[in-house]
């Protein structure tokens, strides 16, 4: 982060982009003149069987220990850098995101993930490790 002053033709980029957002919700919210169309019973019936399956899908998260959701959370995100380090060509930069999200999740709770912090913090020394070894083969060599 840093304490920069936008600088005035910041401003004015800025202003243009105000104007344009104003512009575009002009009247945004008001009612319209069309009425909202009415929903046939199937539609009803299909609605509210998604909020019965939402509801129970809340009620069964609910039961799990957030350490074993956010563990979750942490591979799946471990999982998407894998993927963009995979790709031809290694997309670095999508990885790197990837893999510090990791590293927030994994440094930044430590221990408090439970019995499988240890498991995270090798998994993201693993996936850092195979982050710089591509990267290096994908830089040519300097003579």
């Amino acid at each position: 982060m840093t304490d920069e002053t936008p600088t005035p033709e910041q401003n004015d980029d800025f202003g243009d982009i105000n104007a344009n957002l104003q512009e575009g919700l002009a009247g945004f919210g008001e009612g319209s003149e069309d009425p909202e169309p009415e929903l046939d019973q199937e539609t009803i019936d299909a609605m509210e069987e998604a909020q019965r399956a939402m509801e129970d899908a809340r009620s069964r998260l609910a039961d799990v220990p957030a350490e074993v959701v956010v563990t979750n959370h942490v591979m799946g995100l471990y999982e998407l850098a894998a993927i963009h380090l995979s790709a031809t060509p290694p997309d670095l930069e999508q990885s790197a995101l990837a893999i510090d999200a990791v590293a927030c999740l994994v440094d930044g709770l430590g221990d408090r993930m439970g019995a499988e912090a240890p498991t995270m913090r090798d998994a993201l020394n693993n996936i850092r490790l195979a982050f710089v070894q591509i990267k290096g083969a994908a830089q040519p060599a300097s003579d």
